[in-house]
């Protein structure tokens, strides 16, 4: 079982601001890498959530829909999943002939623990008219039990697609999951589960960061609790996050979801300046997981092509038909 407290967490983030890599030590690691994708054929996919080392050397940067398109076309022989293990076992299921690695075995998700296959099952067989929605934040083994996938950027879509007959059962995320009810009138069941990281953030503590900068907007993730969305002037997933901050004309926001998204976003929006939302235990907020991969680490699951995500082929199967249904309606 994940255990959040085992997991120790880097000293180098202060303010929302992590001290960058030296250039001369970059510049060594990433020319390895790429010389290593190069001779590997390789894709490197990394979420917004990562080391800012690691969202540079990357192909793709994005948030869990996005990835997932990503992973569904890639030409490439070795998909390199710079994020947790649920993302990389999501390229899998894509790509059953592809190798699939992740630079450290042991970047797991809250979520994903919070909801085991058993479980999910025994509730499942209390009602056979359950239609199970998955958040993509969830292992394969609850994919495959389920109806549809979601990401953040798209659960309210996917909620509306849903058989208007059937008793919806959303899982993991119960703060996602109420705050697509709130979206879309639609009554669910919820999974009680939630991201650490997310669940951290207060309405006390936002309400401060508002005081302090009373002209910035504040944008939460919907993994935020409902005491710190009904503060935020928007609710969106990352990759909605950048056409927001891009779009609005404050000059300063307050961004309420993990401190690897202000990276990205001071790239796509360099006229901007980006807040980290306080908890009421420090001045940022991280996924201990998510920061689990480093750039060294990215370099020798490329050299050594491990350690690689498999799958049965039977959850392969079973887990690929709800994650295309998800493709197929976030294309409509």
């Amino acid at each position: 079982m994940l255990n959040v407290a085992e997991v120790e967490p880097r000293g180098d983030l202060k303010d929302g601001v992590r001290k960058p890599m030296p250039p001369a030590q970059f510049d060594v690691l990433s020319k390895e890498i790429l010389e290593l994708k190069r001779k590997q054929n390789a894709v490197i996919l990394a979420h917004n959530y990562q080391v800012p080392e690691i969202q540079d050397v990357a192909d793709y940067v994005g948030d869990s829909l996005g990835l997932s398109q990503q992973a569904a076309t890639t030409d490439a022989d070795v998909i390199v999943f710079a994020g947790v293990h649920f993302m990389a076992e999501t390229a899998k299921i894509l790509n059953p002939n592809k190798i699939v690695v992740l630079p450290d075995k042991d970047a797991g998700c809250s979520l994903e623990e919070s909801c085991p296959g058993d479980r999910l099952k025994a509730l499942q067989d209390t009602n056979p008219n359950f239609y199970t929605v998955a958040y993509i934040n969830c292992s394969a083994e609850v994919k495959a039990l389920s109806d549809v996938i979601c990401t953040s950027g798209n659960a309210k879509k996917i909620v509306e697609a849903c058989p208007a007959d059937r008793d919806l059962l959303f899982v993991p995320d119960e703060n996602l999951g109420a705050w697509v009810t709130e979206q879309t009138g639609r009554p669910m069941q919820l999974w009680r589960g939630n991201c650490y990281v997310h669940v951290e953030w207060t309405h006390a503590a936002i309400t401060r960061i508002r005081e302090q900068y009373p002209d910035a907007p504040v944008v939460a993730h919907p993994e935020c609790t409902k005491a710190v969305r009904m503060l935020a002037d928007e609710v969106c997933s990352t990759e909605k996050m950048i056409g927001y901050c891009r779009n609005t004309s404050a000059k300063a926001l307050i961004i309420a979801t993990e401190a690897g998204m202000l990276h990205r976003l001071k790239k796509e929006c360099p006229d901007k300046t980006f807040i980290p939302a306080p908890t009421d235990k420090c001045a940022c907020n991280e996924c201990k997981f998510m920061k689990m991969n480093t750039l060294e680490k990215l370099r020798d699951c490329l050299a050594n092509l491990s350690p690689q995500v498999e799958l049965p082929a039977e959850i392969i199967e079973r887990a690929k038909k709800p994650i295309l249904r998800m493709l197929e309606i976030s294309a409509r």
